[in-house]
């Protein structure tokens, strides 16, 4: 197995703990977490991405999306704050230079206009 395999089988299991975690604490966003679990799975492990997607609770976020159903509107608004958060906390106090300054705010500006346009699911 090479290293870039392992490093998204990885990632994959933390994004789904996170996800996980964030059904039960409302200050962590699920579907955002178990879509980037999906994709990390996606790209390294079918029996995982499988597994993932069959899940009895989790899969049933991964397959509204994927189903065009949209993203829950509370995944919407806590995947924005928390970009804003740290994106903005990062170009106010973290970084000097003006023109990444700039960037970090255009990405900001960027990510939320696609997580506006996302459709946004009745209820998974």
């Amino acid at each position: 197995m090479n290293k870039t395999r392992i490093a998204l089988i990885i990632l994959g299991s933390v994004f789904t703990a996170l996800g996980t975690v964030g059904i039960f604490i409302p200050i962590l966003p699920t579907t955002p977490f178990l879509l980037l679990a999906a994709f990390c799975y996606g790209k390294s492990s079918d029996r995982f991405y499988k597994k993932l997607l069959n899940h009895r609770v989790l899969g049933a976020y991964i397959r509204s999306y994927l189903d065009g159903k949209g993203v829950p509107l509370h995944s919407k608004i806590y995947a924005l704050i928390l970009l804003w958060l740290f994106i903005g906390s990062s170009a106010l106090f973290l970084v000097d230079s003006l023109i990444i300054k700039i960037l970090l705010l255009l990405i900001a500006i960027g990510v939320t206009i696609h997580i506006l346009s996302l459709k946004t699911a009745e209820k998974v």
